[in-house]
């Protein structure tokens, strides 16, 4: 099976043929046959014979498949026509014009998220470790004033008040059916 360097979605102009000089939307390609279909290029016209009652016959018209040799790529930065070159970007291969332009825009958006999603983790993971240093600080502060303060109260002979739970220092007592 045959790689082509054309994909849906790009905009190509056909070099050869009828149809020479228009420019198009690739709506679908097909490795397997060689053959792109281009929107607005090689237009045929189908006659049709009503199958039914309710069908109507008639003439439709629409795009047949082209050769993928007679088209070329159009660059979206240069807009000319160019030759598809595979180089290699962060480890992957993507198609590239003479220019330098990357044509597959997909990978690009792919490749720029993930390097703003990064960007993103590195920028949450300083602010929780500055949140964690003020936290420790904000804990030694109130850790030193409140030793202070028992330390001062304990030296002016002042009694810290403590809370106590009533219940548990007093004995439970059963009352059996009879004592009531």
């Amino acid at each position: 099976m045959k790689n082509i360097s054309i994909k849906s979605g790009d905009n190509v102009v056909v070099i050869a043929g009828k149809d020479k000089g228009k420019t198009g939307k690739v709506i679908a390609a097909s490795p397997k046959l060689q053959k792109v279909i281009v929107e607005g290029v090689n237009i045929v016209s189908r006659h049709t014979k009503p199958r039914s009652a309710q069908d109507q016959g008639g003439i439709i018209k629409h795009e047949a498949p082209i050769s993928c040799s007679n088209v070329m790529v159009i660059c979206p930065k240069c807009g000319k026509a160019t030759r598809v070159h595979h180089t290699e970007v962060n480890g992957k291969m993507v198609r590239t014009c003479k220019c330098g332009e990357v044509l597959d825009k997909k990978y690009v958006k792919n490749a720029e998220n993930k390097a703003e999603s990064k960007v993103k983790k590195a920028d949450k993971a300083e602010k929780t470790a500055k949140t964690a240093e003020k936290e420790v600080k904000t804990t030694e502060k109130t850790a030193k004033t409140t030793s202070t303060k028992k330390t001062t109260a304990k030296a002016e002979g002042k009694i810290v008040a403590t809370k106590t739970n009533k219940a548990a220092t007093k004995p439970a007592v059963r009352k059996s059916k009879k004592d009531v």
